[in-house]
């Protein structure tokens, strides 16, 4: 049974591949998968001989660290739950995750995490440190002692397909985070799809550029790397760095590197101002868990020589359901989130009804690889499964070719006076203005439309591009109706902490902007 669990394919790769370098830290230290899986059985074994037992959710709050992927890897090997979490979060925060996570463990690094220890405390959460002192030592767990019967002895549980794994929120763009239980199976379903589409094999090696702490970052990044026998390098700072990255992608022979359309901006702007003397050759660049503009896909392609390919992920399906194939398996299409992978897709009406080729509708998935349902959340569980499928939340169209092509969020689409327009086609136009760095469009209220467009925009280092000149290209570019009321020209845009720029929240970022501008000051 192990075969169909996420740890059953690391454990296979472990065997196959032991000598070749597994997990790196960049300058500093260098695992080999036969090395990295005697640490992870090591500390499983401290974890259920200090009392933690399967289903037992352990919450793991660090920067992108040796320690994370570890503790991680042990927490889902022991049949315990790993509940990875932002280490950035305030107090207030911790306490909401640790709470609806219902954590019976607290994990962090050496250095502490004020606000995390903090809400432990308050909701009796048991807390302790990991360090791993170096690639010869085991894994410090403080105050845990790894018993001497066990140091070098093998964990005896067994995992199974339908072991709880990981416990991720989703991002709450609308309402409260739902929690989101996925299984071994769900997560070994995904990895086995991620390693098809992408061809990963024990030969290749990338750079970790998203936090771990979310599913982006942990699913497509790390676990398919280690679940195919190749190498993961994370940044000595545990973060990602632009003045660093390339430098890691050269030592360490990186052959792809996956990122959020922000991060790839910021790569770019980075080889604008101060290009490499030289840049490796890449399989693929992969960009995921935003759109991203074709005029960003293009400059990608010709400054890095590789294929860049946009995928359509989410939490709930355990991260992939769609990508852009590589090169030899058929054409990359701007725009376009790729064919299904690994699992059934369907664009439905709101009745049920699948919909022909070109004509827009919920997309929905069902396979091995989804959820089977939000925790202790029975009325988002009623509107999420419905007709036999999962419903994303997000409108699409298939096109005659089998690709998918998303229109936006339902709940993002903007309504101006009936005429509904997607601000992912407005943000696409933005972009390829050729002074624009970032760009995101967004609905506002509106006494004559019920809804109107404005749009935030961040002008490339040394541009003057003026609001103006936004409007006059976005009226040769663009129908009358989908043209933005207003233009704010700013050096910023909220964003999530991985990156991705959630509209509700950059809308009300610019009106609470006006309101303050309309505000007399006192005295005046």
């Amino acid at each position: 049974m192990e075969g169909l669990t996420l740890t059953g394919l690391l454990r296979k790769a472990a065997a196959e591949f032991p000598d070749r370098r597994a997990l790196s830290v960049s300058g500093k230290l260098d695992l080999t998968h036969s090395r990295l899986q005697q640490l992870v059985d090591g500390a499983a074994s401290v974890l259920a001989s200090s009392g933690v037992r399967a289903g037992d959710v352990v919450a793991l709050t660090f920067p992108n660290t040796v320690e994370l992927v570890i503790m991680f890897l042990a927490t889902i090997r022991a049949r315990a739950v790993a509940a990875p979490l932002n280490p950035a979060y305030t107090q207030e925060e911790f306490e909401f995750y640790l709470s609806d996570s219902e954590s019976r463990l607290l994990l962090t690094n050496p250095e502490g995490n004020p606000a995390a220890e903090a809400a432990a405390a308050k909701l009796g959460v048991p807390c302790a440190a990991v360090t791993l002192p170096g690639a010869s030592d085991l894994v410090a767990i403080t105050p845990f002692e790894l018993p001497s019967q066990l140091a070098g002895g093998e964990l005896v549980a067994v995992n199974e397909p339908s072991d709880a794994a990981l416990f991720l929120h989703t991002s709450g763009t609308t309402s409260r985070p739902k929690g989101v239980p996925l299984t071994q199976l769900n997560l070994a379903a995904s990895v086995q799809n991620i390693k098809s589409v992408y061809k990963l094999t024990e030969t290749d090696s990338t750079v970790i550029v998203l936090p771990l702490f979310h599913v982006h970052g942990l699913l497509a990044g790390l676990l398919s790397s280690l679940a195919g026998g190749g190498a993961v390098i994370l940044p000595a700072s545990g973060r990602f760095s632009a003045s660093t990255f390339w430098a890691d992608m050269r030592t360490y022979g990186a052959t792809w590197y996956t990122a959020v359309p922000t991060i790839h901006q910021i790569i770019l702007d980075r080889h604008a101002a101060r290009p490499e003397a030289s840049y490796p050759r890449l399989r693929f660049i992969r960009s995921c868990s935003a759109s991203l503009a074709p005029a960003i896909l293009e400059r990608l392609e010709t400054a890095f020589g590789a294929p860049v390919l946009e995928a359509y992920a989410m939490t709930e399906a355990s991260h992939l359901m769609a990508s852009n194939p590589l090169p030899e398996r058929g054409p990359h299409k701007a725009g376009s989130v790729g064919k299904p992978v690994g699992q059934e897709m369907a664009v439905l009406s709101e009745d049920g009804v699948p919909q022909p080729a070109e004509v827009p509708g919920e997309v929905c998935i069902r396979g091995s690889n989804v959820t089977k349902g939000y925790k202790n959340n029975p009325e988002a569980n009623k509107a999420a499964f419905q007709f036999g499928w999962f419903h994303t939340g997000d409108v699409g169209f298939l096109d005659a070719d089998g690709y998918l092509h998303l229109v936006g969020r339902i709940k993002e689409l903007i309504n101006r006076g009936g005429e509904k327009i997607s601000p992912i086609e407005v943000d696409a136009v933005l972009l390829s203005h050729p002074d624009v760095a970032q760009a995101v469009a967004f609905g506002v209220p509106d006494d004559k439309y019920g809804e109107e467009i404005n749009c935030a925009v961040i002008p490339k280092e040394g541009s003057e591009v003026d609001e103006a000149e936004v409007l006059r290209f976005c009226r040769k570019n663009l129908a009358g109706f989908k043209v933005p009321k207003r233009v704010f020209i700013t050096d910023s845009v909220p964003k999530t902490a991985t990156g991705k720029i959630q509209r509700r929240i950059v809308a009300e970022h610019f009106l609470a902007r006006i309101s303050a501008a309309k505000v007399p000051k006192f005295g005046a």
